[in-house]
């Protein structure tokens, strides 16, 4: 052995991510994988996609599994994040009973790990459990208005019956829990055809196309970039393990839809139209998040502006577009 080989420093912990490959998963095991953490990831591919990790292929501290969350997977892990779950209408309405399951199943699963391993879970919930709010802006003490057979019943009830085995579980077995609620997100490594309005209305600006509004488009999101949700999952993961949450993350930035669409027909100098059609079933009219519990627990709140952001994301699907025409 040469006299020069160094050893690698230890990784600070080992941590599992579920639907490592998709959205929110890949810049998570960058962020881990950058602060010098070992980081197994899962994903079947079913909305990840293998683009979005292929730069770490050849990173010793990081190992890619293909897996099925809904199936049984055995680690000793220090962490879990369990993100996986298609979050846009077109892909978790696609297979409806499929939706369920993974909240079911995938998070029974985790926390059937986190009980063995003692390791921390983080669970990805989301703004949907309030369904059509009656509460505006939404803090994590409201019910929320879901109905529980609509189309979207399987993505929204199947979260809130994920928050509930996540709080049974704390109750029954002291497993170590945190749940966040997590609103409109986006930037770069969204999926161009996720249905969801941000990369939506981006990638048919940017060619040129009309744009579609569902409803009159003034109904309100809030968009948060996804290098400020990356931050609070890490500030939420290393808080105090009474900090179980839920705490709603997101963006108390209020746009209606409307305005989004215009916004990004500037910023990209396109001759776009808005063209409106109906609104899906159950689709919420408002949604705002209450961060005041992430900003007194955790000292987070988001920093990129909206604006901000689109630069970046604007970026991110010129250069997918460009990969297509190729």
């Amino acid at each position: 052995m040469s006299s020069n080989y160094t050893i690698p420093p230890r990784p600070q912990k080992r941590a599992l991510v579920t639907g490592a490959a998709g959205f929110l998963g890949s810049n998570l095991v960058d962020r881990l994988l950058a602060e010098g953490h070992e980081v197994i990831g899962l994903d079947n591919y079913y909305t990840g996609r293998k683009a979005n990790i292929a730069h770490l292929a050849n990173n010793p501290h990081f190992e890619m599994v293909r897996h099925d969350i809904r199936e049984t997977y055995l680690a000793e892990v220090d962490e879990i994040y369990h993100l996986a779950c298609p979050a846009s209408p077109p892909f978790y309405q696609n297979n409806a009973i499929a939706t369920t399951k993974i909240c079911f199943l995938g998070t029974l699963n985790v926390l059937g790990m986190a009980k063995r391993t003692g390791a921390k879970l983080l669970v990805a919930s989301t703004s949907e459990v309030y369904g059509d709010p009656e509460q505006h802006p939404q803090t994590e003490s409201y019910v929320g208005a879901v109905n529980p057979i609509g189309p979207r019943a399987c993505y929204d009830e199947g979260k809130r019956v994920a928050e509930t085995l996540c709080f049974d579980y704390k109750r029954q077995h002291d497993t170590t829990i945190k749940v966040v609620r997590i609103f409109n997100t986006y930037g770069p490594r969204m999926n161009a055809d996720d249905g969801r309005v941000v990369s939506n209305f981006i990638v048919q600006a940017l060619q040129n196309q009309d744009i579609t509004i569902y409803g009159d488009g003034e109904q309100t999101r809030s968009f948060c970039y996804v290098d400020d949700m990356i931050n609070g999952f890490r500030a939420f993961m290393d808080a105090d393990d009474s900090v179980m949450g839920p705490i709603n993350m997101g963006n108390p930035g209020e746009f209606t839809v409307k305005e989004l669409a215009e916004k990004v027909i500037a910023m990209t100098g396109s001759s776009s139209k808005l063209t409106f059609k109906e609104l899906p079933a159950d689709d919420p009219k408002q949604r705002r998040p209450d961060i005041t519990r992430a900003k007194e627990l955790l000292d987070w709140q988001p920093t990129i502006k909206l604006d901000q952001g689109l630069v970046k994301t604007i970026e991110f699907f010129k250069g997918v577009l460009a990969q297509q025409a190729a």
